[in-house]
């Protein structure tokens, strides 16, 4: 894993045995891959002495929908928040024909690729960060995602080879106003302002190796105040990592650096669990083997 050490240094440990050492020369030089951390965000004077940091500073960011439960539950939820006339109507579809409504599912595209939208690589702020809503929201929202760092560039990569170039996993937050995400979705673009504002990352970028065999089986939890709000893991994804990155990479050239998320979690969002992040609030979001991200919500 990659650990952050006071003053911003970064030091690489490795599991040895049961345990964490720090890395030899030799096996740094194999993890050149990680671009440098940052010493700046969005929400804090990064600079000053005792500064959070990210593990790594992403080349890009592009973030998957790859969970279908999030895709319906999420829809469900922002109709009983945002339009509550229509969710009478799709309440009692629901529950006399005992499927999801046709508008819920995934789009068929998400079925037979993966789908993602670009997001800002440069408004990540480190787990620590107090974190408040942008004026222009009523509605901010947290999505517990896991995210990975490419260790080496991929072009029409087979899913092995995919694996292969994967060089650590990250906890990634996808920080989101509900309101304001749909109007900019309409437009065909993708979110904007909804997404662009920030983003949050766990403290430790863990090696690609010490979690790979299980990384779709990984269990994951929400917590707002010390208390479990939902419980979920990164297992029923709709395309796996290497048939993702493989058809990331079709005809497109990925670096090492670029960090690639798997979407929310079923129930990893307020808008499926119904617990919605209010100023005051202690936000943690953890993904078993992978690490955490902690937030307070100031007003």
């Amino acid at each position: 894993m990659i650990a952050p050490q006071p003053g911003g240094d970064l030091v690489l440990q490795v599991e040895d045995g049961g345990t964490w050492r720090e890395a030899t020369p030799a096996e740094v030089s194999e993890r050149l891959w990680a671009p440098a951390p940052v010493k700046e965000g969005v929400l804090v004077d990064a600079w000053q002495p005792g500064a959070l940091t990210l593990p790594l500073q992403p080349r890009s960011f592009r973030d998957c929908s790859l969970y279908e439960r999030h895709w319906v539950q999420s829809s469900r939820g922002y109709v009983h928040r945002f339009m509550p006339a229509v969710a009478v109507f799709t309440d009692v579809f629901e529950a006399v024909l005992r499927r999801p409504f046709p508008a819920f599912r995934p789009h068929p595209l998400a079925r037979s690729q993966p789908v993602y939208y670009f997001g800002n690589h440069l408004s990540f702020v480190p787990s620590g960060t107090p974190v408040c809503a942008p004026a222009f929201t009523r509605a901010l929202d947290y999505e517990l995602e896991l995210g990975l760092v490419l260790r080496s560039p991929l072009r029409n990569a087979t899913p092995d080879e995919a694996l292969a170039a994967i060089g650590g996993f990250v906890v990634v937050n996808d920080w989101s106003a509900r309101d304001v995400q749909r109007a900019e979705m309409a437009t065909g673009l993708g979110p904007q302002k909804s997404k662009h504002f920030c983003s949050s990352m766990s403290a430790e970028c863990v090696d690609a190796a010490d979690v790979l065999d299980r990384i779709e089986s990984l269990a994951a939890v929400v917590e707002v105040n010390g208390r479990v709000v939902a419980r979920t893991s990164t297992a029923g994804m709709l395309h796996r990592w290497g048939q993702t990155l493989a058809a990331l990479s079709r005809d497109e050239t990925l670096l090492s650096g670029e960090l690639i998320a798997s979407g929310t979690l079923p129930d990893g969002s307020a808008m499926e669990n119904g617990h919605w992040p209010q100023p005051g609030d202690r936000l943690r979001l953890h993904i078993e083997g992978v690490g955490q991200i902690e937030h307070q919500v100031r007003a």
